[in-house]
């Protein structure tokens, strides 16, 4: 018993440190694009372009580790990136909220952004998207499994996307 709860402790201390080393190195890939590029606009296109191309690998693996099979609705494709997406890949499981009338389209909320962590943003960058990455990897990861995506922004975190 002792030795279960002590390397469920370790995998525990293991996933919060890759956690937070991966934030830091989000927070200094952002930087040096802002460094690089000479408006906000032009980093948000680069991080939504590298967002996109993570997107494509990833969800061959989330099928694959997940053996989620073939969505039958929308509600379902919700319920697979919040619960199973993001828990995968970032620990956080965002609320699904605002279902249109039709039922094709949502938004996912964050109520805790874990890339926004370790961050203040100057008020010089108020049109930078700081988390836009996560709007490319939903944006590639969905048009893989023929959805359409539309990213919205409401908060400099970006705590909030829909998805149609």
């Amino acid at each position: 018993l002792i030795s279960t709860m002590a390397r469920q402790a370790r995998a525990t201390e293991s996933r919060k440190i890759s956690s937070e080393l991966f934030t830091l190195t989000y927070g200094a890939l952002v930087n040096q694009l802002v460094k690089d590029y000479e408006s906000d606009v032009e980093v948000n296109k680069q991080l939504d372009k590298m967002g996109y191309n993570i997107g494509v690998r990833l969800i061959e693996d989330l099928l694959a580790r997940s053996n989620v099979g073939r969505c039958h609705d929308f509600r379902e494709t919700a319920e697979v990136i919040s619960k199973i997406g993001f828990k995968t890949y970032l620990g956080v499981t965002p609320t699904i909220a605002n279902w249109s009338g039709g039922y094709d389209e949502f938004s996912l909320i964050l109520d805790h952004n874990p890339l926004a962590e370790f961050v203040e943003i100057p008020d010089d960058h108020k049109k930078l998207f700081y988390s836009n990455i996560l709007s490319g990897v939903l944006r590639g990861a969905l048009e893989m499994v023929s959805c359409l995506f539309t990213p919205t922004k409401s908060k400099r975190f970006d705590n909030i996307c829909t998805v149609n």
